[in-house]
């Protein structure tokens, strides 16, 4: 496939950047003069941390989806990545060599599924679901249902989901690092355009000496890699690990990715859009809480918001199938 059939589905991306950036800056003046909270810095500050950690998620989401996959464990994959890290740390190994092997099984995780898809042939959709309950049990085992406390945790390691620098915290750093890292990569990476390619045409980027199942596993493998260290992130920051944490967060790391603009029939999306989409999902949130919305409510309308996501993504791939 050349890049010529790739460059119309980025400028409809492109365009979607641009109008979720109109829509974040209208929220934030609307909630501006509808919340004296709104503005104050420890609603920014909340509002920055709450997406940057599940926004490492959604990087490696959008590249999933990008490639024609899905992947509905990782939530429960970040809750085992925090239960793993925890039990290693409890029974006497340092914090990071417990979390390096954390991070290590999630990856293995997501290196499973993509074979259980290019060598068995089954659909990520049914893979994920199946690791998604198979994660959540393997945490409920190792906790016995039961959190565990982690605040003997040194500072130093604390650090990374609590320390500022330079008044800014240290979780955003890291957001921002892997955002450029991984844009730049999709954008001028070999590798990571043909997860395009085999997003776009499976048929004919394999025809054209695209490795397509080779590509699909480095994808699900990274996947469940970034939602491990997602998962490292938080037992940093709340200095616990919960079994039951990470409930639902898949829902809203796809939602985030492809209000963004990540297809989910593959082939389109950026890293920019789906940190945007993750920054208006967060904003959403913040204001439903400032404008006491029930939290029912709150769910209502975070689906609402996901179902004409998908929508827009369903009439903009026929449309496209008709031109």
């Amino acid at each position: 496939m050349s890049m010529a059939a790739v460059a119309p589905m980025m400028r409809v991306v492109r365009v979607r950047e641009f109008g979720l950036l109109a829509i974040i800056a209208l929220l934030f003046v609307a909630m501006s003069f509808a919340s004296p909270y709104f503005l104050t810095l420890s609603n920014m500050r909340a509002i920055l941390l709450s997406f940057s950690i599940e926004g490492i998620v959604v990087i490696g989401m959008t590249i999933l989806l990008i490639v024609g996959g899905i992947d509905l464990s990782v939530g429960s994959v970040v809750c085992l990545s925090m239960v793993i890290g925890g039990t290693l740390f409890l029974a006497g190994l340092d914090p990071w060599s417990a979390s390096l092997i954390a991070v290590a099984a999630c990856g293995a995780i997501g290196f499973l599924m993509g074979l259980c898809v290019t060598r068995i042939g089954l659909h990520f959709f049914i893979v994920s679901l199946a690791f998604m309950v198979i994660t959540r049990g393997l945490s409920l085992l190792l906790t016995q249902g039961t959190p565990q406390s982690l605040f003997s945790l040194p500072k130093e390691f604390k650090f990374v989901g609590q320390g500022s620098v330079g008044g800014l915290p240290f979780v955003i750093l890291i957001f921002l690092v892997l955002i450029a890292v991984f844009d730049v990569l999709l954008r001028k990476s070999v590798l990571f355009r043909r997860v395009y390619y085999t997003g776009s045409n499976e048929k004919a980027a394999r025809f054209s000496g695209i490795d397509t199942k080779r590509t699909k596993i480095i994808c699900a493998t990274l996947c469940s890699t970034l939602a491990g260290v997602a998962g490292v992130i938080y037992m940093a920051r709340f200095g616990a690990a919960t079994p039951q944490f990470g409930v639902g967060m898949e829902l809203s790391v796809i939602a985030a990715a492809v209000i963004g603009g990540a297809s989910l029939n593959g082939g389109s999306g950026t890293i920019a859009g789906a940190v945007l989409g993750a920054a208006l999902l967060s904003l959403v949130t913040s204001s439903l809480i400032l404008l006491n919305v029930p939290v029912y409510w709150q769910d209502i309308i975070r689906g609402a918001i996901l179902l004409v996501a998908v929508t827009i993504d369903h009439l903009l791939n026929t449309h496209k199938a008709r031109g």
